[in-house]
């Protein structure tokens, strides 16, 4: 069957020119973008209740623009003024950068690794004597935990925000070509929100391991992978398929 329509469960991006608009452009196919899951931010108590105390850390590990919001959200809750001091340990260059929504960047000592957390370890050991926060979600990848015990250093996680499953019955009688899922949580989400639901001939694409694992889990049938060598991004892996499918 051709594809006309596909559903993309996250945010619309906000640049100019995405990869999904060239998609459209060239398939002419109709995309729409609906977050599946959301994130909310839990409050000071609770954080207190998780014994954290701003003043014991010397770093900060961010590995998402979420942590970085709910960093300085929490700090300016608990009244904590953010010491000049305070080291950055940024995931990935976009991480870094919008740092500087809360901090003037070139005054500040911060360290970026380049795009998984694994690239961070390097920096982390030439300061193993620092105090590391982790602020996070309640959905951690094991990975981070993992590898912040391997390093023997002195850290905390804490639980700054949520990710919560969003209301999606508005789109019950809506049906799409393709569904294109992130994570483990965006297929819970479907199967919260509908479940009833019958595949039929929806084709559903997935990113990354953990996202086949969870669509496998729910016995969904995967049409469309990614990343792979052929193709590394969503974007790819659905213009190819479409290509294949809509001659």
């Amino acid at each position: 069957m051709k594809v006309k329509t596909i559903l993309v469960s996250q945010p619309e991006p906000k640049m100019e020119n995405s990869p999904y608009s060239k998609l459209i452009d060239k398939e002419k196919v109709k995309v729409d973008f609906r977050p599946f899951i959301h994130v909310e931010g839990v409050d000071a108590k609770s954080v207190r209740q998780q014994k954290i105390d701003l003043n014991d850390f010397t770093a900060i590990i961010l590995t998402s623009r979420n942590a970085v919001d709910h960093f300085f959200r929490i700090a300016e809750e608990m009244r904590f003024k953010v010491p000049d001091s305070m080291k950055y340990f940024c995931q990935s260059e976009a991480v870094a950068y919008y740092l500087q929504k809360y901090v003037v960047y070139r005054k500040r000592k911060i360290y970026v690794g380049t795009r998984l957390f694994t690239d961070l370890v390097p920096l982390i050991k030439k300061y193993k004597d620092e105090k590391f926060l982790l602020p996070s979600s309640d959905v951690l990848k094991l990975d981070v935990p993992e590898t912040l015990e391997s390093l023997n250093i002195n850290w905390k996680r804490a639980i700054f925000y949520k990710t919560v499953i969003s209301d999606l019955s508005d789109l019950r009688n809506v049906y799409y070509d393709i569904l294109v899922f992130f994570s483990p949580s965006g297929i819970e989400s479907l199967l919260q929100n509908f479940p009833d639901f019958e595949q039929k001939e929806t084709r559903i694409a997935v990113f990354g391991n953990s996202t086949v694992d969870a669509a496998n889990g729910a016995g969904l049938r995967i049409d469309i992978k990614a990343p792979t060598p052929e193709t590394p991004s969503m974007t790819m892996a659905l213009q190819k398929y479409i290509t294949s499918v809509n001659k």
